[in-house]
């Protein structure tokens, strides 16, 4: 079936596809980037859209190895957009449904002006062609946003976890890290990286690790937290506990950890007499 016909066709329709979705666009029931009433928004989702249906007619050109290959990175590029990020995923979704609707009714027209040249089965074929492509499209753009997010969340609760892991130096010699919340496992591997870090560029000779605040600790999170501890004696850190509630008490116990070589205090104040004695 010779189809360089219907791409010069559709080549010629793509400022006019781009247009017509735009002012189909249901912009008030949107959120995100399609609610835009500023310019420059507007204009840039134009021409994303315009640049999707010039790579898009290739399917009428290419095969479907080199017609991905082609259109990879405007799905890279529009997946990982900070305008659509923060656009919900089905209502991205919902516009390339919408986009390939545009292409079966303009795929329509053009059978209305050559209906003679094509069979049902080409019509058909062609038909299950754009049906076919367009759900790929859709396939790997959601698997990129999805992995795009994901990132960003590992990001956001790292930031999170860093902020709530502060070592505070009280003087030259002397720091405090009060713990505070939930520690799963994630959060003590940060928590063993960051205190390293901050202690030895506060060159301290003492940590004051604080768990009153600490309600709940698994079998990960105490191991990390005597890993840090064992660590921070490396570089020279003397780590004094305190705050330990009875909860915590038993499970370190059971787990058969040993305190002897730690300093361990029933509160913070008492903590920081030891210190200054």
């Amino acid at each position: 079936m010779e189809l360089n016909n219907i791409y010069e066709f559709f080549s010629s329709k793509t400022r006019e596809l781009t247009e017509q979705w735009y002012d189909r666009l249901d912009k008030t029931g949107s959120r995100g980037v399609y609610s835009s009433d500023e310019k420059d928004t507007i204009a840039a989702i134009k021409e994303q859209n315009h640049e999707f249906h010039q790579l898009f007619i290739e399917v009428f050109q290419r095969d479907r190895s080199t017609f991905m290959n082609n259109l990879e990175n405007w799905i890279i590029k529009i997946a990982h957009d900070e305008a659509h990020g923060h656009t919900p995923i089905h209502e991205i979704i919902r516009e390339f449904h919408i986009t390939q609707l545009q292409y079966q009714e303009l795929l329509n027209e053009y059978f209305k002006l050559n209906k003679s040249q094509y069979s049902l089965d080409e019509i058909f074929s062609l038909n299950k062609l754009i049906t076919d492509m367009m759900g790929k499209v859709i396939e790997w753009y959601t698997k990129e946003y999805n992995q795009n997010a994901e990132r960003k969340l590992v990001a956001q609760q790292e930031l999170i976890f860093e902020l709530s892991t502060p070592v505070i130096a009280l003087d030259n010699h002397i720091a405090l890290l009060p713990l505070v919340g939930e520690i799963d496992t994630n959060r003590a591997r940060i928590l063993l990286e960051k205190t390293l870090e901050d202690c030895a560029h506060l060159d301290i000779d003492h940590l004051l690790l604080d768990l009153s605040g600490v309600v709940v600790i698994d079998t990960m999170v105490a191991h990390q937290i005597f890993h840090l501890v064992e660590a921070l004696s490396i570089i020279g850190v003397k780590t004094h506990l305190s705050g330990i509630r009875p909860e915590v008490a038993q499970t370190a116990i059971q787990l058969g950890l040993n305190f002897h070589d730690i300093s361990i205090n029933s509160s913070l104040s008492k903590a920081i007499k030891v210190v200054n004695i």
